[in-house]
């Protein structure tokens, strides 16, 4: 999340600012009714997010599309990675092209014609314009023997749905990376404790918009029809993008003011292929020789600017690398978690409408069951509990003692709580795999679909969703407190994008390692339960990434030690063009 900008900055030529009363509280008024616009379009924005991805594995795997279970984890994993790797994409727009409230102006549209996808595929009319007729099961000869190879059949109707979700991941990304700092620039003339306040209410409405979802929409679509519950994310866009534009005329925009990409990409090229940078100089004798481009009319950095912000990056992107196989762990909650959780016994709750039993999830008798996805409650919850708490009491408290961790320390801890989450993970579904094995199950039909679950509750998955949700706490947050105090203010937006994009780089990494892994002889390769994951070894898989967490928190441990050391050197206090904000 962008640092808040703690003093007023000039007005740059094509600014436009609303005309506005003048005294004392006119203005203040208004820049409070533009931030407050901000804050229900981001509430909208996440309320549809999460109600694309809360039930993204249900829906793909039910007969709508008769996804595999490793396939439709694979296919959340992908959408919820593209939707951080493409984060500084919007960004680079935005500040080269757009404009940051063009941007999301548009990115909001973009949003609204992509996300009308996943409805228009939930009933059978629109399903077969999009994609086609479901092609038949084909019929062979019986297996000779249990561990004889079989192909996964390919997905039906995969390059519609992957198209489609792969915009939205777009329009969410450029949303996520603008959104945030266009919300800043409608209060900073308000003052730093203005812009402080208004981030910890673009936090709080993230995470307000992800209870409304996950309450209301999850329900709706696990319990009564998928149409209805991803008809819901749309009208959340739509809402959002009409209050948007509704609210345009109060709003402060500015022109785009050109990034310094292409810089960094320049010195990257000297630095790491010389040859290569004297071939680019031979073809633009004159122009290469200038960074940042010193033919445009924009104000930039100097040269000694650009080579010392690169050399920042350089230092900043190991710590930030690191964090990788966290974000593999922490992605887990929205693909196999949920996955997991369909293989448990989901008790039954408000009992159903016998006229509606045709819809009820029926998993015993005629009652709706708790949808699975509202175990991501948990980790919602934990958060908005523990900041505030951490914020106002746990901090003070220790900063009076003198022992506050710094933001790297509170990260390594955080890796812990991410790997104590996926052992518990591991370890439960071992259990699970126990009553399986001696043949106890209890059958439950989820959109749709018959699971042969264990008769283990579902509540058991309670511990691995708080822990994910301490963990977040204590890495995310102070990661991007990292990110922008270590950064030079002239790149922390681009030190912002990279931040997001490595997290998509982690869940790709967890969508490509379950993509291996469900290949024949591997541990999540059972086709033969179509759907089910009874005959897979989910709990080595889960294992193995908390190996992997392990080993990268050791390796985080240390490179973060020799961060710290080098920036408490007197070399630190030298670097005279790093304008930390």
């Amino acid at each position: 999340m962008p640092a808040p900008r703690t003093r007023e900055q000039p007005r740059v030529p094509g600014e436009r600012r609303p005309l506005l009363p003048r005294g004392v509280q006119g203005p203040r008024r208004w820049r409070r009714a533009a931030g407050a616009a901000v804050l229900l379009v981001e509430m909208l924005e996440r309320a549809a997010f999460f109600g694309i991805t809360a039930n993204l594995v249900l829906y793909l795997n039910s007969t709508n599309f008769n996804w595999a279970g490793e396939q439709a984890s694979r296919a959340a994993l992908v959408f919820l990675g593209a939707s951080y790797l493409l984060a500084p994409v919007g960004g680079w727009l935005a500040d080269v092209y757009l404009g940051r409230y063009r941007a999301v102006a548009l990115s909001l549209l973009l949003y609204l014609a992509a996300s009308g996808l996943l409805p228009a595929t939930a009933f059978p009319d629109g399903r077969s314009s999009f994609c086609g007729e479901m092609p038949a099961s084909p019929l062979g000869p019986a297996c000779p023997s249990p561990d004889c190879p079989r192909a996964s059949p390919s997905p039906y109707c995969a390059p519609v749905l992957y198209a489609g979700l792969l915009l939205i991941a777009l329009a969410a990304s450029s949303v996520r990376s603008n959104l945030t700092s266009f919300g800043a620039d409608q209060v900073m003339d308000l003052g730093r404790d203005a812009t402080r306040r208004f981030f910890n209410w673009f936090y709080w409405s993230i995470n307000l918009g992800a209870v409304l979802s996950l309450l209301v929409v999850a329900f709706i679509q696990q319990n009564i029809s998928f149409l209805l519950g991803y008809s819901i994310p749309v009208g959340c866009v739509g809402l959002a993008f009409f209050i948007f534009l509704f609210a345009t005329p109060v709003f402060i925009t500015k022109p785009p003011m050109g990034s310094q990409v292409s810089s960094m990409l320049k010195l990257a090229l000297q630095n790491c292929c010389p040859q290569l940078w004297q071939r680019h100089l031979a073809r633009d004798h004159q122009g290469a020789r200038l960074l940042p481009d010193q033919r445009s009319p924009q104000p930039g950095a100097s040269p000694q600017e650009d080579i010392a912000n690169f050399q920042v990056l350089v230092k900043i992107l190991p710590v930030m690398v690191t964090l990788v196989p966290y974000w593999m762990v922490y992605f887990q909650m929205q693909s196999t978690y949920v996955l997991q959780g369909l293989h448990l016994h989901i008790p039954n709750i408000f009992p159903a409408n016998p006229s509606n039993i045709s819809m009820a999830l029926r998993a015993q008798g005629s009652s709706y069951t708790i949808p699975e996805a509202w175990l991501l409650l948990a980790n919602v919850v934990v958060v908005l509990i523990l900041v505030p708490l951490k914020d106002r009491l746990i901090d003070p408290l220790l900063l009076r003692c003198k022992l506050l961790p710094s933001a790297l320390q509170k990260m390594a801890l955080g890796m812990f709580f991410g790997f104590t989450s996926v052992i518990v993970a591991g370890v439960l579904e071992m259990e699970r795999l126990h009553y399986i094995h001696h043949n106890q199950t209890v059958s439950q039909e989820i959109g749709e679909v018959l699971y042969n679950a264990a008769p283990l509750s579902i509540w058991w998955q309670i511990p691995q969703y708080l822990l994910i949700g301490i963990s977040e706490i204590f890495a995310s947050i102070p990661g991007l407190e990292f990110a922008y105090s270590e950064a030079p203010r002239s790149m922390q937006g681009a030190i912002m994008g990279i931040f997001f994009c490595l997290s998509g780089v982690g869940s790709l990494l967890g969508s490509s390692l379950v993509a291996l892994l469900s290949l024949p002889g591997g541990w999540l390769h059972c086709p033969e339960d179509f759907g089910n994951i009874n005959n897979c070894r989910m709990d080595l898989y889960f294992f193995l990434l908390a190996g992997i967490q392990a080993v990268t928190a050791l390796l985080f441990v240390w490179i973060a030690g020799r961060y710290e050391r080098v920036s408490q050197g007197p070399a630190s206090h030298s670097c005279f063009s790093r304008d930390r904000g």
